[in-house]
């Protein structure tokens, strides 16, 4: 009896939570199919593009290799990564801004620095070393990918292949070397590229398990 007098009084919930359960379930299975199209279109879009960053740029924490040449006497090279500060210490005690420099700036701005003062003749070079991201969690091709310059997560999601039909696009996050999360939500970082944040060597972008 009781039953049947609940039937009565809720029974309108049933199709209710029929249409939201197959909204939650559609939702869930087709967002990572439909954001893999999204995805496949804006790759397609930026080929052939100039990088829209401009130069890369040396950043805190890169480990630098500054070789010279064309000297009277040979000099033991350079081993030299950039501090906190943004500085490296070269030669002569000679302290230089690295961070946020491009690699031929740098290498014309210490050049300057010891030609004429210390030498009539002065080649310079700077080799960095190789740097890297990773991309884990609900994409087709979890991995450690090398940073050869600027990208964002939107890129980096690219590079490993797409979601799989389980991921989870509304909740990325992006963990940084030194521990700081930020959360991106996939579609409307497509949408906005302001949203779409950029990714710096040993980050790690995390695509989280959907729970349906």
């Amino acid at each position: 009896m009781a039953i049947k007098l609940f039937g009565k009084k809720f029974g309108w919930l049933k199709p209710f939570c029929a249409l939201l359960f197959a909204g939650l379930l559609f939702a869930g299975c087709q967002s990572p199919q439909a954001y893999n199209t999204q995805l496949a279109k804006f790759t397609a879009g930026m080929a052939g593009k100039t990088n829209a960053f401009g130069s890369d740029i040396f950043r805190i924490g890169d480990a630098l290799t500054t070789s010279y040449s064309d000297t009277p006497q040979p000099i033991v090279p350079s081993q030299e990564r950039v501090k906190e500060d943004g500085t490296i210490r070269l030669i002569h005690n000679q302290t230089f801004v690295a961070a946020g420099k491009t690699r031929s700036a740098l290498e014309q701005e210490i050049h300057d620095r010891y030609v004429p003062k210390y030498y009539l003749n002065l080649t310079v070079g700077i080799k960095q070393e190789a740097r890297y991201y990773f991309v884990e969690g609900q994409v087709k091709i979890p991995s450690k990918q090398e940073y050869v310059g600027p990208t964002t997560v939107v890129k980096a999601i690219a590079s490993a292949g797409g979601f799989t039909e389980f991921a989870k696009p509304a909740a990325i996050k992006l963990i940084h070397e030194n521990g700081s999360i930020e959360t991106i939500n996939f579609k409307k970082a497509l949408k906005d590229p302001r949203l779409d944040l950029p990714v710096y060597p040993g980050d790690t972008i995390s695509v989280p398990r959907k729970l349906w």
